[in-house]
């Protein structure tokens, strides 16, 4: 069988021999009608199967391309069907994330004032801490100036008793 580049240079070959035999032969003299007609019929025959290749070839190509466009639309129809399958799955998703979401600020709400009243209550007991603290070291002071005290009294008691006694001895 002929490439087609072969084919071609046939083809055009027999067009140029077409339109040269009503004119003049190669060889310089008028070419017989039976010739002329041989070639035309070769040529209208080359052509008519040429068109036919072309008919064919347009009509695979043709069925190729509807093969495909079925293909594509079955695809289409698929992915489809898979999208739908997963809006349903993301669905029950969404409402129970937007549950969890509105049930957070609900809760950020209510901590607001209690983290304001822990707060306040924190630096509540630390000031209550501190007076505390204050006054337990007060009261230590104190005791300490109470045992001064009592210790300088019992001294000046004794000192008073045995003067008292020495007294009490000269007067015997």
């Amino acid at each position: 069988m002929a490439t087609p580049k072969q084919m071609w240079e046939q083809q055009q070959s027999q067009m140029q021999r077409v339109k040269n035999s009503g004119i003049v032969s190669y060889n310089g003299s008028p070419v017989n009608d039976d010739k002329e007609e041989e070639m035309s019929r070769s040529a209208v025959a080359l052509f008519l199967a040429k068109e036919e290749e072309i008919e064919r070839k347009k009509s695979e190509v043709k069925d190729k391309v509807q093969a495909q466009m079925g293909r594509v639309e079955e695809t289409t129809k698929r992915l489809a069907e898979i999208q739908e399958e997963l809006e349903a799955l993301t669905d029950p998703m969404r409402k129970e994330v937007a549950n969890v979401r509105k049930r957070i600020d609900i809760v950020n709400k209510e901590l607001k004032p209690l983290g304001q009243s822990c707060q306040r209550k924190e630096k509540e007991y630390k000031e209550a801490l501190e007076a505390l603290n204050e006054k337990n070291k007060e009261k230590a002071q104190l005791v300490s100036r109470l045992k001064e005290l009592v210790g300088e009294s019992e001294k000046l008691r004794m000192k008073k008793l045995e003067e008292l006694n020495k007294h009490v001895e000269t007067l015997r």
